[in-house]
């Protein structure tokens, strides 16, 4: 795939306690495959739909048993020392510094100022995403705050958004594009959402049957919290795996009800 501008979601990977367990509920419920995880870079190991690159999973690191496991999507960026600088500048945290990642890249670790953490990352010989929008891939990912003036704030401050608010009285959802198609959506958190539940960025994965992806998570161990329901953007459901990492599943081609007017 072509290099991804300033902004665009372009790789997600999470780290588990249990890598094993976490590589088979993915290819039960994806049909991921996956490389051989490298010693050089911690055991990362890359999921593949269909023979293309789609994600990475990671084994836990030394001093980290405490942190959950959580998907971590990541934003791409030409210049990652001007990024990381323009994460400062407009009120965001730098929680990891630029890093080279041997050729195939640079990465940032950052949080906004509402406290969702995110990743960035400048391109060498990984691009980031093979396949996006199909089974087994990546299509959608919504930041989902309890802090949606600071999002709506920071974001375009940093990544060059253009907003547009959803006209829906009983949601505070807005969408952000760089220009064309939208890359990025920004949900209030409602009072649903359990107060320990932090901000974070909900990632969405394509699968051809949301009710049957559904049920292979239970059979797995997983949980579901949304859905199955039905969207103009999809049916959808939002789940977690058996090691508590949160994600949604999404049938693209079932769906129901008008799409919003975004002018």
């Amino acid at each position: 795939m072509p290099a991804y501008p300033l902004g665009a979601p372009c790789w997600v990977d999470a780290m588990f306690p249990d890598l094993d367990a976490a590589k088979s509920f993915y290819s039960e419920l994806f049909g991921w495959t996956y490389t051989e995880g490298s010693a050089e870079f911690g055991g990362y190991t890359q999921a593949f739909a269909d023979g293309k690159a789609v994600a990475a999973v990671v084994p836990q690191m030394s001093g980290m048993e405490e942190q959950p496991p959580a998907w971590s999507l990541y934003l791409a960026a030409p210049d990652i020392e001007a990024t990381a600088a323009g994460i400062k500048e407009n009120g965001g945290t730098v929680v990891m510094d630029p890093m080279q990642v041997g050729e195939f890249g640079s990465m940032v670790v950052a949080q906004d100022p509402g406290g969702v953490f995110f990743s960035v990352w400048q391109a060498g010989a990984h691009q980031g995403f093979e396949k996006v929008n199909e089974p087994g891939a990546f299509c959608w990912a919504e930041v989902t705050t309890r802090d949606p003036d600071a999002a709506d704030a920071f974001f375009p401050a940093v990544f060059g958004y253009n907003a547009q608010r959803i006209p829906d009285e009983t949601i505070d959802f807005t969408v952000w594009d760089l220009g064309e198609d939208p890359v990025l959506g920004r949900f209030k958190m409602t009072e649903d959402f359990p107060p320990e539940v932090p901000s974070y960025i909900n990632i969405y994965f394509v699968v051809d049957d949301c009710d049957a992806a559904v049920e292979t998570v239970q059979r797995l161990g997983g949980e579901v919290h949304i859905g199955p329901m039905g969207s103009p953007f999809g049916r959808f459901a939002s789940v977690t795996d058996p090691q508590g990492a949160a994600f949604s599943v999404i049938d693209v081609a079932t769906m129901e009800g008008d799409m919003p007017d975004l002018g």
